[in-house]
């Protein structure tokens, strides 16, 4: 079992062990992270599914109202006025065939990858190469609609969620410097797309359990009940 840390222990002590309200755990991971930087903060979802079944499969996209405070780096295969469209979105990096040829290179400065449908031929030569990496149509990374897709990203509004072989969905949903309320906001739009996502196939209880924590800290768990009254909204 890992030894936790002098800081680690204190920030546990500031966490009660009990479940919170949303808006009162996302004030409990604030107030117990301790790290000199602005920690992430993060949750994790216990889905009542089985990954292994493709019906129970849960994975999406959806927009958080306040974006996760990250910056990532979009690269873009799209060709004439769809590669301009990304361009002037904010695209870090536009092409086509040439672009293809830079990853079977090696190169690999990007965080998220969008294409248009119209290069996806030449696309799925790196099928085998980037794996859950590729554009894809079911997380909304294959679009003609480039502009719109590469600002959610750069805004970092833009989130996309798959569930492991465990069942659990963990996400981003914003920075320790966000406000409480915001981080519940963020976290509201997520268990609302989790919610829409709900596999026809699944059976009982969907939402088992909820954790939020921050980078370094502790978690808090979040009432299920509270939690579903969020996505009902």
């Amino acid at each position: 079992m890992a030894d936790h840390g002098k800081r680690y222990k204190e920030a546990v002590q500031k966490v009660e062990k009990k479940v919170y309200e949303p808006t009162e755990a996302m004030q409990a991971v604030k107030e117990a992270a301790s790290a000199k930087f602005d920690e992430t903060v993060d949750v994790a979802v216990r889905l009542g599914v089985d990954p292994r079944h493709g019906d129970q499969m849960v994975r999406g996209t959806t927009t958080l109202p306040h974006g996760t405070g990250k910056v990532r780096k979009v690269a873009v295969f799209a060709k004439g006025e769809k590669a301009q469209e990304a361009l002037d979105a904010g695209a870090d990096t536009v092409g086509a065939e040439d672009l293809v040829t830079q990853i079977q290179g090696g190169w690999r400065d990007f965080d998220i990858l969008v294409a248009t449908p119209d290069v996806m031929s030449m696309v799925g030569k790196l099928g085998r190469t980037l794996g859950p990496r590729m554009p894809n149509p079911k997380a909304g990374t294959v679009t003609m609609d480039v502009a719109r897709v590469v600002k959610d990203i750069k805004s970092a509004s833009r989130v996309e969620y798959r569930v492991d072989k465990a069942g659990i969905i963990h996400m981003a949903i914003g920075k320790v410097s966000f406000t409480p309320e915001q981080l519940t906001e963020n976290f509201a739009a997520l268990i609302t797309a989790l919610n829409k996502a709900k596999p026809a196939a699944a059976k009982g209880r969907y939402f088992r359990k909820i954790v939020v924590s921050s980078t370094m800290g502790p978690g808090a768990g979040v009432d299920l009940q509270k939690a579903a009254a969020l996505a009902e909204k």
